[in-house]
């Protein structure tokens, strides 16, 4: 009984491990809005974010990792190089940017065309598998459109303001509302350059997919992306701030507390569990998960900076999670069906080693989108042997 209750835990923690990414993700748009309003330099946050995460995981993939990793190479220390520059230094930086000029919230929805950008890079790069023939894949397709759907309708639609039990729709709340607004040509900029590095993040969860193949030590990955994007980004941020020493300067305030949660959680843990997973679903399972991080973004963000919350982007998010059921279920189908495939392969190999192979017939059947194992045990091949014996008597 234990076992079963393990194992069906088991299930559900890639499910778990995603869904915290995006708490994690969702908490570090409401800190770095939080200490870029208060004049925090983005290429600053980025150094000292990735810096804090290097010297956190470096210790545990060097006594975790130390009899598992693979001997570095050129090919290798060229990936990571790679993966330094398109997450921690273009991606982040054009994602802090592009929030400057819009809210966290916008910035949380207009990442949410992850996940069609890496559904598309994973079909072409061939790590994800489409047959449309297939309800399966079906499924995955019509649920990454309807999280962009989802995605769009909680950015262009507004629609009239709920008023919620913790926001009061007074005057000074509009006031405050109208303060923070932004206008159309400010919400342009940040939309392009948050679209970017969007698709700079699709990039380096494809070429992490890659790197994980030649290089399978997760933690010691990761501390070399933390260390890779320590480096890139000071060189960035020295060339962008032009020798702005000012930019430096931390206190015990909030700028520090987002770089160490940033850093601890959002590139340390967070590029380890996304490995970990990836490894095992793919990297179009890790990023179906985006648009719940908009969600959680839009109800903090009413909570925490005042934001109102209006009846778009209530239905946005229900399409949201509609469309993630739809990825998530076809998925699941498609795990279940490799499992089991792989189930049916090492049944005729053991059968094989054991020379028990002639009395056992094995059917895989995966068109339809589900894997069917048959099997004939020696007493139905006798039955059948039987069968034969008596109809040839009839026939004499």
């Amino acid at each position: 009984m234990q076992n079963q209750e393990m194992g069906s835990l088991g299930k559900f923690k890639p499910y778990f491990a995603a869904i915290f990414l995006q708490v994690g993700l969702a908490g570090m748009d409401i800190l770095s809005k939080v200490a870029l309003n208060q004049g925090m330099s983005n290429y600053a946050l980025v150094v000292y974010r990735h810096a804090i995460a290097t010297v956190v995981m470096a210790p545990f993939a060097a006594i975790i990792e130390k009899k598992v990793r693979p001997k570095m190479t050129i090919s290798i220390f060229i990936k990571i190089m790679l993966l330094g520059l398109l997450e921690p230094v273009i991606d982040q930086n054009l994602y802090y940017v592009g929030m400057k000029y819009t809210t966290a919230t916008f910035a949380a929805a207009m990442y949410n065309i992850l996940p069609a950008i890496t559904f598309l890079m994973a079909w072409i790069f061939r790590l994800e598998k489409v047959n449309f023939r297939s309800i399966r894949s079906h499924a995955k397709v019509i649920g990454t459109l309807a999280t962009v759907a989802g995605a769009m309708v909680m950015t262009l639609m507004k629609g009239p303001v709920l008023e919620l039990f913790w926001t009061k729709a007074s005057i000074n709340n509009h006031e405050a509302a109208a303060k923070n607004g932004t206008n159309f040509h400010d919400t342009l900029k940040g939309g392009l350059m948050i679209s970017a590095g969007c698709f700079s993040y699709a990039c380096f969860v494809i070429l992490q997919a890659v790197t994980l193949k030649t290089y399978p030590a997760e933690l010691s990955l990761t501390a070399w992306i933390c260390l890779m994007g320590t480096l890139e980004g000071s060189v960035a941020a020295l060339i962008m701030e032009k020798g702005n020493a000012a930019i430096w300067a931390l206190k015990w305030d909030t700028k520090l507390l987002t770089a160490a949660y940033s850093g601890i959680v959002c590139s340390g843990l967070a590029y380890y569990i996304q490995g970990v997973v990836m490894k095992d679903r793919g990297p179009v399972f890790v990023t179906a998960f985006s648009p719940l991080c908009m969600v959680i973004v839009a109800i903090m963000s009413s909570f925490i900076l005042a934001e109102q919350m209006f009846l778009g982007r209530v239905i946005g998010a229900i399409i949201i999670i509609g469309g993630l059921y739809f990825v998530l279920w076809g998925k699941g189908k498609e795990y279940k069906s490799q499992q089991q495939v792989e189930a049916a392969k090492l049944d005729i190999g053991t059968n094989s080693e054991d020379g028990s192979f002639d009395h056992q017939a094995i059917m895989i059947d995966t068109v339809d989108g589900e894997c069917k194992h048959k099997t004939s045990t020696a007493e139905n091949s006798s039955r059948g042997a039987k069968s034969v014996e008596k109809r040839d008597s009839i026939v004499v």
